[in-house]
């Protein structure tokens, strides 16, 4: 870290203190709506699937809009402490039970604190390293800071499991709040080193002003949302993705028209990152699954269960279900854990019954009836992604680093593509968790699952850190901040489609094929990126970039 600059430890722990707020929370979001017994929400899987990825994709949304106002009047500091701020205060919300208005307050804050803060600490690491004696380790650096995002992800998750099952939802979203609140507090600790990266762009007369910029985006976006939501049926499947993706439009024809109106120099750089924009999403589409889909396949499908000697340990880690096995009122499932609903009334069925985990467990394997099993607590499993990362980053970083001192390093673009490759072939692992378990009619191993985060991991680490350096390298200085949020907005249509996706999971009874369908998706958009790829090389080399 001594090479680095004497900002990073600090980004680096406000991002893992800002990380472990929105993972914690985002860890249990889809279990608490779609809980029935202890608390939660009680929504159906496709209406939580699309809530949850409406959310996901407007959290990436707002950057664009945070990434304006830092560059043209905030600053980014002072845009990091703001929105950071704003996070704290939604997930202090989301803990009030009981009430729908608090719910989607919670959520509006959320949104419009990311916009602050997520575009807005990338930029400003990025500035750090445009230094002459640090912009040869940028991707290093950007690769470090990754993993501090990732220690974050990887201990809330204990955290929420500990709270949420001893106490309830709302602990565990409180403490997504005194989380971020810690991260704000580093960060304004720390400012001091950061204050020569935070340059505000000179007011240009030429250019149209802020207030221009949003009157003639944001407000055709809103409007144009806000017409697509009455549209009479659902043309993309419910009134949100409507919503979501008409109003995106306009959001998307701004950047092509900064691509229009920027100097001959700009263009080459500016068309390259539209073009990874656009193939990124179909990466992000599938990633973010693991809030969705992979919970579904952890929570009903895998087998949670823990050997003796492990129930002690994982006590103290706070990782453990208890579930007991006996006849009790539970909703009612079909073979592939859809919840039935009476005809007329819409309720959830519920009748006297097992507890659902032990449906497709064989009778023969069953405990005693009356007695309690130590489950993994679902939420656990999204803490293999981030583990993933910690373990496997230093090694990318010196595989890299091994290809660099041999002058065969790939380029960015080309990290970027075998991410794509890579991640496709993690949706191969669980076609063949599917298979294993015969479409669910026993529990999966849960190895199958931490396999398939084991491969997906490897995928987002050449890409995703790749990508923000990217940006950061290949921006025109005077837009790095707009075009941070262009990198959030693909990455907010892929998190929307991800839901989209996501609320197709009851629709086929062999799961196999929805695998199948990601692993298409992400075929294709990798042999996008390789099409493309001797263009973006040579831009590369041309822009003194490679």
């Amino acid at each position: 870290m001594r090479r680095h600059p004497a900002a990073l430890p600090y980004l680096f722990f406000t991002e893992m203190w800002e990380r472990f707020g929105y993972y914690l929370m985002i860890g249990i979001f889809f279990l608490y709506m779609t809980d029935t017994q202890t608390g939660g929400l009680g929504f159906e899987r496709e209406v939580a699937s699309d809530i949850y990825g409406t959310f996901i994709a407007l959290v990436y949304v707002t950057p664009f809009i945070g990434g304006l106002l830092a560059d043209r009047l905030l600053g980014y500091r002072r845009s990091i402490v703001l929105g950071g701020s704003l996070m704290g205060i939604g997930y202090l919300l989301l803990a009030i039970p009981n009430s729908m208005t608090a719910f989607y307050a919670s959520l509006l804050v959320m949104i419009l604190g990311n916009g602050f803060f997520k575009p807005n600490i990338s930029t400003l690491l990025g500035n750090l390293y445009n230094e002459p004696q640090y912009r040869a380790l940028k991707d290093d650096g950007y690769n470090i800071f990754y993993m501090g995002i990732n220690i974050g992800a990887l201990v809330c998750n204990f955290v929420a499991a500990y709270l949420r099952n001893t106490y309830g939802w709302g602990y565990a979203f409180a403490a997504a709040g005194v989380g971020m609140f810690i991260g704000v507090f580093i960060f304004l600790s720390g400012m001091r080193t950061m204050s020569h990266a935070d340059v505000r762009r000179e007011a240009n007369p030429a250019e149209a002003s802020v207030l221009t910029l949003l009157s003639s985006v944001l407000l055709p976006a809103l409007l144009t949302g806000f017409l697509a939501w009455h549209i009479p049926g659902d043309v993309l499947g419910s009134d949100s993705t409507d919503a979501f993706i008409f109003g995106s439009l306009p959001i998307v024809a701004f950047f092509l028209w900064i691509l229009r109106k920027a100097a001959p120099q700009e263009k080459p750089r500016i068309q390259a990152l539209l073009s990874i924009y656009a193939v990124v999403i179909v990466f992000w589409a599938v990633f973010k699954q693991n809030g969705t889909a992979l919970t579904t396949w952890a929570e009903y499908y895998t087998d949670r269960s823990m050997p003796a000697w492990m129930e002690r340990p994982a006590r103290w880690l706070g990782m453990v279900q208890e579930v007991k096995y006996e006849v009790d009122t539970f909703p009612v499932y079909d073979e592939q854990f859809r919840t039935q609903r009476d005809p007329l009334t819409g309720r959830i069925l519920k009748a006297e019954g097992i507890h659902p985990y032990f449906l497709n467990v064989p009778e023969g394997e069953r405990p005693p009836l009356g007695q309690s099993v130590s489950l993994v607590s679902t939420e656990i499993f999204q803490s293999v992604n981030p583990f993933f990362v910690i373990v496997l980053t230093p090694v990318v970083v010196w595989f890299f680093g091994w290809l660099r001192q041999r002058r065969r390093e790939p380029t960015t673009p080309a990290k970027i593509g075998w991410g794509l490759i890579i991640t496709a072939l993690s949706t191969l692992v669980t076609v063949a968790a599917v298979y294993a378990c015969h479409n669910g009619a026993v529990k999966a191993s849960s190895w199958w699952l931490i396999g398939t985060y084991a491969v997906i991991t490897i995928g987002e680490l050449c890409l995703s850190p790749m990508g923000l350096s990217m940006v950061s390298k290949m921006a025109p200085a005077r837009i790095a901040g707009l075009m941070m949020g262009g990198w959030q907005l693909a990455t907010s249509l892929g998190n929307k489609l991800s839901g989209v996706l996501a609320t197709l999971w009851d629709r086929y009874d062999h799961k196999a094929d929805f695998f199948w369908v990601n692993f298409a998706l992400l075929s294709a958009a990798a042999l996008a990126l390789f099409t493309m790829l001797r263009w973006l090389n040579r831009l590369f080399r041309e822009q003194g970039l490679s």
